[in-house]
């Protein structure tokens, strides 16, 4: 596929976004046209005021921007006015002719050499192109390649160049790219291998092979389980061409599943109408990523039910127990009547024994009381391991018919060549394919020495000969119950896997890594710039600081949140957790006309253009552009969880034309870059900035569980939430109300994996600095991840003070901060950080490099399982920016706030997106992961819009508040999430003209003492 001259890559709303003249409201004038001593100097080396106005609106708009602009004075008077007001004592100033061209220039240069920029001359151009190429083969997106070409021009301090020009680069880094890799696929695929990958396109049977091999398995049931082995048999040969030639290619992970999933988009006759040489890149990028993804699955599936028995056998062998105690519990009281008998002074010493042993049978008989005294004499309590084992022997033959398969296909490996698991491993894979069973080796020949001492005792029997015998299906599953336990702690795992490859796998490889300060140079990773020693004694000097202010401002007094408690030998302290209530439904919305979703959707259409993102899957093959009334009517089918078919039954749009526009533009592809043109729109709305949180974008993250009654693989069980159904998770980062990144995750997945992926991979204008999340958002490495990446990670706990008496470090040993309240439990190890650093920040730029999915890289990172020095000195250097941020967590009550409301606009967010949900009452029943993804993208999209629409509202009243009287402070207050005045429901009619919507007609509609009434309710504002 030839890439166009002119690559689409920003909306025409970005591109002024990005390289138009800024207009600054009252707070940024304050911000930007502010002098430094330097500037006021540089000022007073120009003659005429009007120079130095002119300066001054430069050194401004460049201040906001890295960019310079050509204008008018007459075109910048209100910056003007406050120019004069504040630098020149409102002088008169009437001059507002044009500028000479030597002047302007001349200002350029003192500005550049003030902020040690420099001009994209012919040396920068060359050098951009090459960065391109980079990463192009990083990734083929022209976003991606675009926002890394921003990055590099930012980190070298150099101007941007005209749009048309990075149009340019990027299209022939792309062209360069694919022209590379064919040249590549070419020299290295024989007609032999070339037929092979053919075959996946014909449909002798009716079916494409490809087609076939598309679906995954909808859950784990032994029938989903045995085809995806199948596919995965039919899959291996071309596996393994794919696995020799990828390889040579120099392509990331993230580019190898970028082109597999164009094979997901297209369909087979599309697939068709391309260069033979890119099909059969994308082919052999989609064997290798879905053979891995198959390996994924049936680990997945090993680890699940291996999960299930585990469960079964404990609550088994508890319910043994239980029944055991409360079977005897009458028997051993009869046994203390016999030990009374045994102690009567009533009876006479001349009695006989018989008589005894006939009074004491009387209350328990001989059989009873043997039985019990042996349970006294040889057991201190029951063996409960026991029942274990017992229960292992029942479900035998169920273990070996859903677990041995997937034993069987998976290709287990470690990196000890002396494992002895990894012996017994292969011996019963060797075994089990000879068809054998374990009972015809002699004992001796069958691996035993991973087994432990303790475990021995059940594994092993006696035969009638009095030889020693193994217990053969005990054997077995502990085998797999150990392999479980390894694979999670990745010390055994498979290398033609995603989530289970070695850790050592998902890193750069060791010759990218000869070129690792450039890498860290050219992704801006400035922490990792400097040597850890000097960066270890700054944290040192701050931690150790902030220690004794927080416990010297505690006991003082000057901090009186923190409530201390006196005791006999100590003191205790806590700190009142209060939760506020998430604010939606703002009165203000109330007093608004309704409005129905489709005229909300056309509206905000008409301001930045989001339907021109839906290209039709043939991209410029196909002439044929979505047609409003028929994509708008998808989009709200899809996100409202109606569904097409519904849709076409409550419209004026049949299913068929529903069906044809969804398959042909609703893409997820498509569906982001939807979203993140109405997120970047709102965040240009004279409102947004009044969304910050104390000047800042402070984001926050959070998951929303959906009961879906359709399986899939992502769907979970979760009692708390779904009963015996299952369900998913959409994950979503919301900042300044907008939500601006999305995800579906298995509602049994930990959050904490997913914060810095959908942190880092935010494609809006809209970079956070501040982000938060609930305890769930928390792990081990967050903290360190996201600090080296220059985010401020600042989640709520719920019990701070139980966490932070468990978790705080120092860098000296506990007893010197014996006498101070709060205190570190241990000393950060220091060695070890210094000692790892080099692979830490190795760590670190595999992130930046995506050379895996990088919630995969976290999860390991984080896990308790997995025993690793470079893990542990993360772990370390995590404490200690986690030690900073609890003690400013403790000191300072507006972050507190801020981190609360932070976390309420999240929630506030969720429960718009299950209103818009509304349908099927919120249960999802789309058949793939894929369309729960496309439902997730397009359910943000619609509350986007409705962000979007109350915003342009917000806005709209701002601008005019002069007018009419409303104080502008109070709008700030006013959440856009709201849906009170809109109308989900009811029969669409999408073929007659959408109802225009003119806000400032609404307004004007509405009584003004009725709209500052609402404004003002205490009751309606964030807080």
């Amino acid at each position: 596929m030839n890439i166009q001259k002119r690559l689409t890559i920003l909306t025409t709303d970005e591109i002024n976004q990005l390289y138009s003249r800024p207009l600054f409201t009252t707070k940024e004038r304050v911000q930007y046209f502010a002098l430094s001593q330097m500037e006021t100097e540089l000022l007073y080396t120009l003659r005429s005021i009007k120079s130095k106005i002119y300066f001054i609106l430069q050194l401004g708009y460049f201040k906001s921007k890295h960019l310079f602009f050509q204008f008018n004075l007459c075109e910048v008077k209100e910056d003007i006015q406050y120019i004069l007001k504040v630098h020149f004592n409102s002088t008169d100033f009437s001059d507002f002719g044009s500028i000479d061209k030597k002047t302007r220039l001349n200002q350029q240069q003192l500005i550049l050499k003030r902020f040690n920029y420099c001009l994209c001359d012919s040396q920068s151009r060359l050098d951009l192109k090459e960065q391109a190429r980079r990463a192009a083969a990083i990734s083929g997106k022209p976003i991606f390649i675009f926002r890394e070409l921003i990055n590099y021009l930012t980190t070298k301090r150099i101007i941007i160049p005209g749009y048309s020009f990075i149009q340019e680069v990027i299209g022939n880094a792309i062209t360069y790219e694919q022209k590379r890799l064919i040249r590549i696929i070419q020299k290295q695929l024989s007609e032999t291998d070339k037929q092979h990958l053919k075959e996946l396109l014909y449909n002798p049977s009716g079916l494409y092979k490809i087609t076939r091999i598309k679906h995954e398995p909808k859950d784990f049931s032994m029938n989903e389980i045995k085809r995806e082995i199948e596919y995965g048999k039919e899959m291996y040969p071309l596996f393994q061409l794919a696995n020799s030639i990828l390889p040579q290619l120099k392509i990331s992970n993230e580019s190898i599943k970028y082109y597999a999933s164009l094979v997901e988009y297209y369909s087979v006759y599309k697939l068709k109408r391309f260069n033979e040489s890119l099909i059969n890149l994308y082919l052999l990028c989609f064997i290798f990523y879905r053979y891995q993804r198959m390996n994924d699955n049936l680990i997945n599936s090993f680890i699940y039910k291996m999960r299930k028995y585990n469960d079964d056998i404990l609550s088994f062998a508890k319910d043994q127990v239980y029944n055991y105690y409360t079977e005897n519990q009458e028997d051993f009281k009869k046994v203390g009547n016999v030990l009374q008998v045994i102690i009567d002074e009533n009876i006479s010493e001349h009695t006989v024994f018989k008589d005894i042993q006939r009074r004491v049978f009387s209350i328990l008989d001989r059989p009873k009381l043997t039985e019990l005294a042996n349970q006294i004499l040889n057991t201190s309590k029951i063996d409960e391991k026991a029942f274990r084992w017992e229960r292992i022997d029942a479900l035998a033959l169920q273990f070996k018919r859903q677990i041995r398969p997937i034993f069987m296909t998976i290709d287990f490996v470690t990196t000890d060549i002396e494992d002895p698991l990894m012996d017994a491993i292969h011996f019963l894979k060797e075994v089990l394919m000879k068809r054998k069973t374990l009972l015809k080796y002699d004992i001796e020949d069958i691996p035993q020495t991973f087994i432990q001492n303790g475990t021995k005792r059940y594994l092993y029997t006696k035969d009638d000969a009095h030889s020693k015998r193994l217990l053969i299906d005990r054997y077995e599953f502990l085998i797999y119950h150990s392999l479980w336990h390894r694979l999670q702690s990745g010390d055994i795992f498979c290398r033609d896997s995603i989530k289970y490859r070695s850790f050592e796998d998902d890193l750069v490889d060791e010759d990218t890594w000869v070129h690792k300060e450039n890498m860290i140079q050219d992704f801006n990773l400035t922490k990792l710039q400097q040597p850890i020693e000097q960066h270890l004694k700054e944290l040192e000097n701050k931690l150790e600081a902030r220690i004794i202010s927080i416990n010297k401002r505690i006991t003082s007094g000057k901090n009186k949140y923190v409530q201390v408690k006196k005791h006999k030998n100590h003191h205790s302290w806590t700190l009142p957790y209060t939760r506020a209530s998430s604010l939606i439904n703002h009165s203000f919305f109330d007093v608004l006309p309704q409005v129905d979703m489709r005229s909300i959707l056309y509206f905000v259409n008409q301001q930045c253009n989001f339907l021109d993102n839906f290209e039709h899957i043939l991209g410029r093959y196909a002439n044929q552009k979505a047609k409003d009334y028929t994509l708008i009517p998808c989009l709200i089918a899809w996100g409202t969880n109606m569904g097409l078919y519904r849709m076409g039954e409550v419209s004026d749009i049949d299913f068929s034309k529903l069906a044809t526009t969804s398959a042909n533009f609703i893409r997820l592809e498509t569906l982001k870059d939807a979203n993140d043109c109405i997120s970047n729109a709102t965040s240009q709305l004279p409102i947004f900035p009044y969304f910050n949180i104390d000047d800042f974008i402070h984001s926050s993250s959070d998951g929303q569980k959906y009961e879906t009654q359709i399986h899939t693989l992502q769907s979970r069980h979760s009692s708390k939430y779904f009963g015996m159904n299952k369900g998913i998770t959409s994950y979503t980062m919301v900042a300044n109300h907008i939500p601006i990144q999305a995800r579906i995750i298995g509602a049994n997945e930990h959050e904490s994996h997913y914060v810095f992926d959908i942190l880092y991979n935010n494609t809006t204008n809209i970079k956070p600095t501040i982000h938060s999340t609930d305890t769930h958002g928390t792990n081990e490495v967050n903290f360190a991840i996201l600090d080296l990446f220059g985010y401020q990670f600042a989640p709520r706990y719920k019990d701070i003070q139980a966490t932070i008496s468990r978790n705080l470090y120092g860098f000296q040993h506990p007893s010197h901060y014996e006498k101070l309240l709060i205190k570190p439990v241990r000393k950060i190890n220091t060695d070890l950080i210094v000692k790892e650093w080099d692979n830490i920040k190795r760590i670190m730029v595999s992130l930046a490099l995506k050379t895996t999915t990088q919630n995969v890289i976290v999860r390991k990172l984080s896990s308790y399982a997995r025993k690793n020095q470079t893990k542990r000195a993360l772990w370390e250097y995590d404490n200690i920016i986690k030690s900073l941020y609890f003690l400013e967590y403790i000191d300072s009550l507006s972050l507190r706030q801020n981190v609360q409301k932070s976390l309420n606009r999240g929630e506030s967010y969720h429960k718009l997106r299950r209103s818009v949900s509304y349908a099927n009452f919120g249960k999802l029943r789309f058949k793939t992961e894929q369309d729960q993804h496309i439902w997730n993208e397009c359910s943000r999209l619609l509350s986007n819009c409705i962000v979007y629409y109350n915003a342009s509202i917000l806005s709209n009243l701002l601008i005019k508040s002069k007018d009419t009287g409303i104080v502008m402070k109070i709008l700030q207050y006013i959440s856009p999430i709201a849906w009170q005045h809109i109308n989900f429901y009811g029969r669409y009619e999408f073929s007659k003209s959408p109802t225009v919507v003119n806000i400032e007609e609404i307004l004007e509609s509405i009584n003004k003492d009725d709209i500052l009434t609402s404004l003002t309710r205490e009751d309606s504002l964030e807080e």
